[in-house]
């Protein structure tokens, strides 16, 4: 693994006045984050009412692991609107479909499985806690991966690749790889999503407020921004294999700014040979960056 030295950054500064030496202070406190660290580090920012916007290693593809529960959600949740599927409805579960090994609060709450849950209830717990047995259950009632990889593609989402489930990622390393997105279309689909031209209101709200609540990646996104900022986000994580090699820490989602402003934020590490404190700070650390800049702070 070679570190990173040389980081190609595209800043626009579109808000009107704008200092050009703001934008340089933050492309300069990036790259100090990131530039020394054995790791591929991807960024995607965007100013969903200033619409100032950031690439570092943009169109480069990146494993997902859990981020892939958004899209997944999203899918079922149009879905719901045409019809096919209800929110409240029971979503039988059996035991042999939670397993073992894998991070599942579902499980963990109802170890003897033959339960039946309510769909909106399987969803919260894929998203919000990201449980990997409730994620392929969506998975199945969505049509498989191929179904909601078509239905991203349909948004407008290009640089996306969904084509295993939890399970199948699970039996080999090099699974995990072949269900990547890029940092750019990472922040395309969180903004697409906030513009929401393609959920009812009531299922926009519902995943909103899910994500709202999402209990993993305190360190992350939300690891130095102020207590009690709303963040709307998907985190995903892999293993280390036995090389010390993680192949992604990522954490992508809408901040909301004290005064009502927002801006979307994707952030994916790669084949890091940091510790997961590491990982984690680096996301923080970009994330805080990204916070004074869109307050106006030096």
């Amino acid at each position: 693994m070679t570190k990173i030295t040389c980081i190609t950054v595209l800043l626009f500064a579109l808000t009107a006045g704008r200092a050009p030496a703001q934008t340089n202070s933050l492309r300069q406190k990036i790259e100090q984050i990131i530039s020394d660290k054995k790791a591929t580090v991807g960024v995607s920012i965007y100013g969903i009412e200033d619409k100032d916007t950031l690439n570092i290693n943009g169109n480069q593809h990146y494993p997902m692991q859990s981020v892939f529960k958004f899209p997944i959600a999203w899918t079922i949740l149009h879905l719901v609107d045409k019809g096919k599927l209800k929110l409240t409805q029971g979503i039988y579960i059996k035991k042999e479909e939670l397993l073992p090994d894998t991070w599942s609060p579902i499980r963990e709450q109802y170890p003897n499985g033959n339960i039946t849950l309510p769909l909106a209830k399987i969803i919260q717990y894929t998203v919000a806690q990201s449980d990997n047995n409730g994620c392929d259950i969506l998975l199945k009632l969505a049509g498989g991966p191929e179904a909601v990889n078509r239905y991203m593609h349909q948004r407008g989402i290009r640089n996306i690749a969904i084509r295993f489930n939890e399970a199948a990622m699970h039996k080999t390393w090099e699974a995990q790889y072949a269900n990547w997105i890029t940092p750019q279309a990472a922040t395309r689909m969180l903004v697409l999503f906030y513009h929401n031209n393609s959920l009812s209101e009531t299922s926009f709200d519902f995943l909103w407020k899910t994500m709202l609540s999402t209990g993993t990646g305190k360190n992350t996104i939300r690891g130095q921004l102020p207590a009690g900022t709303p963040i709307a986000h998907k985190t995903g994580s892999s293993g280390t294999n036995d090389q010390g090699i993680t192949a992604a820490t990522n954490d992508i989602g809408i901040v909301t700014l004290p005064d009502g402003r927002h801006f979307a934020i994707s952030v994916f590490i790669s084949d890091s040979k940091e510790d997961k404190a590491t990982n984690e700070k680096i996301i923080a650390g970009i994330a805080k960056c990204t916070w004074d800049y869109f307050m106006g702070k030096p």
